[in-house]
């Protein structure tokens, strides 16, 4: 297991895109939409960020974040995380590129992404 990206929910993607691409030499690596989400990876030396925009958006907490981890098998993540109990709360979702991904709540309820990038996982 590696990290794979740090995500935020904002508010304009347009705007925080180009402030991450200005202020720390980001690269858009692809955009797309996911769920009713407008999504857009950048991408610097190893590192990823996701903004991610949303229709709903609290005015109490306008940005909120996520971990993802890169895993070999999201089957041996699924079965690790049942065999205590604890089940997704979201996913597991075949993304239009082939990546695999589920979401997970961790003990102070962040949320923590798996994602299984080499070929579908085995269902």
């Amino acid at each position: 297991m590696r990290f794979h990206h740090l995500a935020i929910e904002v508010k304009d993607l347009e705007i925080s895109a180009a402030f991450y691409q200005k202020y720390f030499g980001l690269k858009e690596e692809r955009h797309f939409h996911f769920n009713g989400e407008k999504i857009i990876f950048l991408k610097a030396d190893g590192f990823r960020l996701e903004l991610i925009s949303t229709i709903e958006q609290s005015s109490n907490n306008p940005s909120s974040i996520h971990l993802c981890f890169e895993v070999e098998s999201i089957n041996e993540v699924i079965n690790r995380f049942h065999e205590n109990g604890i089940f997704a709360i979201e996913g597991p979702y075949t993304l239009e590129n082939g990546w695999e991904t589920l979401f997970y709540q961790g003990p102070d309820n962040e949320v923590i992404e798996f994602m299984q990038i080499g070929g579908k996982a085995d269902k």
